[in-house]
């Protein structure tokens, strides 16, 4: 995959999935601490057996020089309540609609009291002042914030579908229509199509000018939304799904959607969990039995898929239900995310094409698609 132009600045990071307000809101999480220290605080707790121990803090987030975060909105129904701790679980519309906006006043506090560390990013404009301290020699990481996308994982706190235009007046910029299936569409375990409401959902999305993120969205909705839909379109964390047959999951993405995702100039993260890496790796597995470079497989298959490097992202997950002991080996937290340098670059990947993974393909589709101001 190599190419000509190379580069020795440490490439900016961007991650395309984080749960932060769930983790904030459920746990109780302070993710200005690092990660180490969250640790600490939960050794004797009920946490590191319900989510694993943390991957993420500030202090992480500067070593792995990470620009942006697309920071969730995320609440799962009742019927998928994993214990009396999974307080964000919702009985209706009306009580996933709090929910997420609890999520949204999460983010809003967090910004508003460490405006050092972290802040909403809306529109291009507040990108480009970002990132242009990124670019500054006389600025250094420690000095700048982690920029805020805000990400609706699942569109249940969506009342109906025009309501659409007040989330991204509170400045959700990205909408996922599924996490399991739902009215509008089905998802994760839940198969099922593009619903009327939801080709009534996706086009509001459309009209509205905001992205569209097929993670989670069961084949049959995601075909439904390539014939409906005419939008900005990604995949914010998936995996491909040839390479994960075995699982017998929905929740991977076939190599034909991953091609009409590129054609339509869409970028897909892929995730480095364990279950979404190995068909033969469990929960409760060592999580050694899962190597790094299985990772870098996965980021090269899709690349060696597309012809080019020009499509592909990381998006995490971290903290999102798993942790540090289902992660492959090798990651101790998103600090150690740059270890997948070496492995790409002895594939043949360039500097330019590994700071193009790492998140410039992210930078320059949010250029392209974010509103000016």
């Amino acid at each position: 995959m190599a190419d000509n132009k190379t580069s020795k600045a440490t490439p900016l990071m961007v991650d395309s999935h984080e749960d932060l307000a769930w983790n904030m809101l459920t746990f109780g999480r302070d993710y200005r601490l690092s990660a180490f220290e969250t640790r600490k605080k939960e050794k004797s707790t009920a946490i590191p057996g319900v989510n694993g121990d943390c991957m993420l803090g500030f202090p992480e987030y500067q070593a792995a020089n990470t620009a942006l975060i697309f920071a969730t909105l995320f609440a799962a129904p009742i019927r998928s309540k994993e214990g009396d701790w999974d307080i964000l679980s919702y009985k209706n519309i009306q009580e996933a609609h709090q929910f997420y906006l609890d999520q949204i006043e999460a983010y809003d506090r967090l910004t508003g009291e460490s405006p050092d560390m972290f802040q909403p990013v809306y529109n291009r404009r507040q990108l480009d002042s970002l990132l242009s301290r990124h670019d500054s020699s006389s600025a250094a990481p420690k000095d700048i914030p982690v920029g805020l996308i805000y990400s609706m994982e699942g569109a249940e706190a969506v009342r109906e579908p025009q309501e659409v235009e007040e989330w991204f007046e509170r400045g959700v910029r990205i909408f996922g229509p599924a996490w399991a299936g739902n009215r509008y569409s089905g998802g994760t375990k839940e198969p099922g199509p593009l619903t009327h409401d939801g080709i009534e959902l996706v086009k509001v999305i459309e009209s509205l000018d905001a992205i569209l993120d097929i993670s989670h969205m069961d084949i049959q909705s995601v075909q439904g939304t390539f014939d409906h839909y005419s939008g900005k379109i990604i995949a914010t964390h998936s995996n491909p799904q040839t390479l994960m047959k075995a699982r017998e999951s929905n929740r991977f993405l076939s190599d034909r959607t991953i091609v009409q995702l590129a054609e339509r100039g869409g970028v897909f993260g892929i995730v480095p969990y364990n279950l979404f890496l190995s068909t033969e790796w469990k929960k409760g597995d060592p999580k050694e039995n899962v190597r790094l470079a299985v990772y870098v497989d996965q980021i090269d298959y899709v690349c060696q898929l597309l012809g080019s490097a020009d499509h592909v992202g990381i998006g995490t997950d971290f903290d999102g239900g798993f942790g540090y002991q289902a992660t492959p080996a090798g990651l101790n937290s998103m600090a150690d995310i740059g270890r997948i340098i070496p492995m790409l670059e002895l594939k043949g990947y360039s500097q330019s094409e590994i700071a193009r993974i790492f998140g410039l393909n992210w930078i320059n589709y949010l250029r392209k698609n974010l509103p000016e101001t």
